[in-house]
This record gives C-alpha cells, structure tokens and sequence, in this order.
C-alpha cells in the first residue's frame, strides 16, 4: 500500500545554473513536494500454501536484489508486520529530485503448485524498476541554455516514462538468473515534481486511485484474461514445454494514464489484496478521517497507508461482510462469500 500527496510550494527565486564535472543540467523550480507513505503486511502464517520444491537445482539470490529488499522493508510504519509475502513495491527519487517513482506488483500465487517462489519474481521486478528509476528524470532533462550542443550531449541521464520503466525492468527480471520462474501484475507511477504531472503503466489487476478533494478523479481498472486470472508478465522455466498455456502477456499491452494533479491530491497505489477487499467509498472515507488528524502531510500519508492495510485485514477474514471480490464474483456467474485472504 504506497500513499503519495503532492503538496504546491512556492517556488523561490529564477533558475540555478551547476556546473560539475559531465553534470550539465540545471536546477529547476520544484513547486510540488512529494509526501509518500507505505505500508504492507503478507498473508497470515496459517493461511499461507508451503513450497514444495520441484526443480533440481537451487537457485542461488541475487545479494544486490537481496540487500535492497531487505532495506526497503525497513520502512517506518506503524502496523505491525515485516513479512510483505508475494507482493512488492518500491520508492525511487529521481534524477536531480526532479520527481519520485513507484510501484506495486503482485506476485502470481499459482507458481506455488510447481515449486517456485512467487515473491522473487516481484522482488526482482520491483528492484529493476528502482534501477532504472534512480537514474532517470522525471521529464525532460534540465539543460542549462547557455551551453553549446556538445555540452548539452554530455548530460546524465534521460527521461523515463512508467511503460518504459515497466519495459526495461521486465528485461532485467528476464537475465536475471536468480529468477527462474514466475510471474507478477504491475503497477508503475511517476510524480514530475516540476509540472505536478502523473503518468502511469498498470499491467494486471494491480491499480492505483486518485484523490481529489472528497472524490474519486480516477481509478484504475484492472486488466484481466477472464475472473481472477490477471493479465501479468512471466517468466517461463527454460528447456521446458509444460508451461506453453501459461499467460505470457507483454508491458507494452499496460494501460496508460497521465493526468495534471493540484496540490492536496492524494494517490494510493495498492495490489489486488486490497482492492478485492475494501470499496471505494471505505477509501474516500479513511482519507476524510485522516485529513481530520493534526497532523503533518507526511505523517498523514503514512497513516492512511497503515490505515488501509489494517482495514483490509480486517474485511479479507470477515465472511458475513459483501466485499468487491464477491460483487465481481457474482457478475461473472461465480459465487464467492465475504473477503478474499491476500496481501
């Protein structure tokens, strides 16, 4: 559960020029402050299906991709949980702060039956995608117009879009041999702290809403192959034929969005945990209560992330409540009761 609040500051003074060492850009007016909060929590022990391993071999970790997640995990929040399960997430500045990127993926649970991890996929993706991230602008690199065209080629770094993050992390989760198989949806957003513009690339029924004043502005539909069978990227075991039915979608099949946001707009990008479990309108309302807290922006984010995980928790184990899952369950001629157990 990620909770972004871009805030309007007041710009001070024109553009600043810095000149280093092959670091020709400028320092643009920043007028929007990214405030982000996140908060996790897996599925209960109890509930959660045992790996029982059927490939030969076992496939040594990554320790770069290891040691991130490890770090990322180490977030402040105030529910009580390090174990995130299938799903992960990351919280990327760019280039030059000149914006913040992240996202959510959720790993395919059914990877389970032939003994592979579901989370290493989504690690691995998420980890990719910061990767790039970090090194990347928001927008258009800032050229300092005084420079000549040689000096403008030497600038670091270029502009990232969410699709293309999605694209190049996917790349990265394909050479990445401690990835042997797996599968995950995605969800990638950037915040441009320069122009306030948001732009996104979902694949899957991961998703994102936006907040503005006391009402939706948009909620992400999910991309789905048919009920509860989302679209994802995969990884298939090589050398083998067995998984040729498997859904192999691609990130240039996302759904993409890009909107302006104004200050006090609130984005919470979450997986399928949390959308199948709790409504809209619960989400409209947590925020309103939240809002009411003396607080400041930054912890208020941090408590709707933590909020928000909390309540789904509690609505995923309640079988006498109707939920999103058993709404969409019943319009697909399936009968389903209560909250659906996930992270």
């Amino acid at each position: 559960m990620l909770a972004a609040l871009p805030t309007a500051t007041r710009s001070r003074g024109r553009l600043q020029f810095q000149h280093l060492l092959r670091r020709n850009y400028t320092t643009a007016p920043r007028p929007y402050k990214i405030h982000v909060g996140a908060s996790f929590a897996g599925k209960p022990p109890e509930l959660r299906p045992k790996i029982k391993r059927k490939f030969s071999a076992d496939v040594p970790e990554n320790e770069k991709i290891t040691a991130w997640r490890d770090k990322t995990l180490q977030i402040k929040k105030a529910f009580p949980s390090d174990d995130i399960g299938e799903d992960f997430f990351y919280i990327q500045e760019m280039r030059n702060q000149s914006g913040v990127s992240f996202g959510v993926a959720d790993g395919v649970g059914g990877w389970v039956d032939v003994g592979v991890d579901p989370s290493v996929f989504s690690q691995a993706l998420m980890y990719h995608a910061h990767r790039y991230s970090r090194n990347a602008w928001a927008g258009e690199p800032e050229i300092d117009p005084m420079q000549n065209y040689e000096e403008r080629e030497q600038v670091e770094g270029w502009e990232l879009t969410p699709e293309e993050c999605l694209e190049l992390a996917y790349g990265g989760v394909q050479r990445e041999r401690s990835v042997e198989a797996g599968s995950s949806t995605a969800c990638i957003i950037n915040i441009n702290a320069a122009s306030g513009v948001l732009r996104s690339a979902n694949l899957g029924d991961s998703g994102f809403s936006i907040i503005r004043s006391s009402s939706m502005l948009h909620v992400q539909a999910p991309q789905t192959h048919f009920f509860n069978c989302p679209k994802q990227l995969s990884k298939l075991p090589a050398g083998t034929s067995q998984y040729d039915r498997a859904f192999v979608d691609s990130p240039q099949e996302a759904d993409t969005y890009e909107v302006k946001l104004r200050d006090g707009d609130l984005v919470v990008a979450y997986t399928d945990g949390f959308s199948d479990n709790v409504f809209n309108h619960e989400l409209l309302q947590a925020w309103a209560l939240v809002r009411r807290q003396s607080a400041t922006e930054s912890d208020q984010v941090q408590l709707l992330a933590d909020k928000l995980v909390q309540y789904a928790r509690v609505c995923m184990v309640n079988r006498h409540r109707v939920s999103p899952f058993e709404v969409n369950a019943k319009r697909s001629g399936m009968f389903f009761k209560g909250g659906k157990i996930d992270e």
